[in-house]
């Protein structure tokens, strides 16, 4: 079987193994996390370090961890003299990054020695903006937030990282008539609080972010009948 989820935003370990095991994931089976794993919540650098032992599970890149690594720079020595010491540019990207909820991030990354740090880097950075699968009889496209100017014509390697990073789609937009997009960046509520927590989908796409960014729980799309099982929202108090 072939699960997909997306923005954790630093959800408790304890409840995305508790998913995991709800929903009965088996390491047999394909998990494909869509990004923003990170900041907001606590928990996000030990839910990448997580990931990184299980085979099982993949990362597409998300805005949150385009944008850490926009701030590699940092991660050299983490203190208030290397960010004192910033240039402009970088003093933007680390502005940007931090007003988005990077500082649980950047406490937990501070606690890593430099080795450990490196390897989170290089996990990041080797994260796929995009993928493409066949499963259930269906084919799917795999992005952390749709596509931005979409065209049906245009190969999915030719949109800039920023269109499948931080697209807004509207309910109304259009994306394969052959394949399902899955993605997540938008919280559901967004289309109207009947789906607050709950995923929301059109006949050619799936938004699977439920929210736990924003205090929710999040979910696990389970791609061959698209059944869905949430997170218990409990352990999102642990935050």
């Amino acid at each position: 079987m072939t699960y997909v989820t997306s923005d954790w935003h630093g959800f408790p370990l304890a409840g995305i193994r508790a998913l995991f095991k709800k929903a009965g994931v088996t390491h047999e089976d394909d998990v494909w996390v869509l990004g923003d794993v990170i900041d907001r919540g606590t928990q996000g650098v030990g839910l990448l370090r997580w990931m990184m032992t299980q085979p099982n599970v993949s990362l597409l890149l998300g805005n949150h961890e385009a944008m850490l690594l926009s701030c590699r720079f940092l991660f050299h020595d983490l203190t208030a003299d290397s960010i004192e010491a910033l240039t402009p540019h970088a003093m933007r990207m680390y502005a940007n990054w931090l007003s988005n909820g990077a500082k649980p991030t950047l406490d937990a990354l501070r606690l890593l020695s430099r080795e450990d740090r490196a390897d989170l880097v290089d996990y990041i950075s080797d994260a796929p903006l995009y993928t493409s699968l066949h499963t259930g009889g269906r084919d799917f496209v795999l992005t952390h937030s749709g596509i931005e100017g979409f065209s049906p014509q245009k190969p999915l390697y030719a949109y800039e990282p920023d269109a499948l990073l931080w697209a807004r789609p509207e309910p109304t937009d259009r994306y394969y008539e052959n394949a399902l997009t899955v993605f997540g960046h938008t919280p559901t509520f967004v289309y109207g609080q009947e789906y607050r927590g709950r995923v929301f989908q059109t006949d050619t796409w799936i938004d699977v972010d439920t929210g736990a960014g924003q205090g929710l729980a999040p979910c696990l799309l389970r791609l061959e009948d698209l059944e869905v099982v949430y997170a218990d929202e409990n352990f999102g108090e642990q935050r």
